[in-house]
């Protein structure tokens, strides 16, 4: 099942997409550039819902001023704090005890 999380961030609020698995590890989902959190043509969304399918829980987020995120776009250097509250989110919303990041371009940079 998939879950639609609002979660702050400084002074923004941020929408993450969870696609819920039982495993105790899991993906977090990093968008390079200003790609929304579906990635382009709905790829990162199916990739989730594969995992999740097998058990993985994936998380996935707009970081602020980007898609569904409030805030200003202040690009992937000063995102840290985004990625930081999206893996805390993922964490207590899941359990999980391992987060396996994954990211393209500027996103693997910032992980």
């Amino acid at each position: 099942m998939r879950r639609v999380i609002a979660f702050a961030c400084d002074d923004a609020t941020l929408i993450g997409s969870l696609d819920e698995g039982d495993g105790a590890t899991g993906l977090l989902i990093v968008s390079g550039g200003n790609e929304v959190r579906g990635g382009a043509h709905r790829g990162m969304a199916q990739l989730a819902a594969r995992l999740a399918a097998d058990g993985v829980p994936v998380f996935r987020y707009d970081r602020r001023g980007v898609g569904d995120s409030g805030g200003a776009n202040g690009g992937w250097e000063s995102a840290a704090p985004d990625l930081a509250a999206a893996l805390a989110t993922f964490r207590a919303e899941t359990g999980v005890t391992r987060v396996i990041g994954f990211g393209n371009c500027d996103a693997a940079a910032l992980l």
